[in-house]
């Protein structure tokens, strides 16, 4: 494969994800943001204490955009950085 075979193909998958992005946030309550992933969620909870070296959230019936995961709709996820997470809670659907 050649280097412009590659590219068109990540783009064609970046070009879906976000295409299932746009059909499916209607679904989701929250849009949580770690240094490393994007998800979609309808329970976002912190888990960790106050004051902890780490953050810690559990987040449940979720979507997490990642062009190379066969599955993106999962049940229950645990994120735990030492970096910001950031939770934004999505305006309600009939607005």
């Amino acid at each position: 494969m050649s280097s412009e075979e590659v590219e068109r193909y990540e783009a064609e998958l970046e070009l879906a994800l976000y295409k299932e992005y746009r059909d499916v946030i209607g679904m989701f309550r929250y849009v949580v943001e770690t240094g490393r992933r994007f998800y979609l969620a309808n329970e976002v909870r912190r888990i960790s204490e106050p004051g902890a070296d780490f953050l810690e959230y559990e987040m449940t019936d979720a979507w997490v955009w990642d062009m190379y995961r066969q599955s993106r709709f999962l049940t229950k996820v645990t994120v735990s950085t030492t970096q910001v997470i950031t939770v934004e809670e999505l305006p309600p659907k009939d607005l």
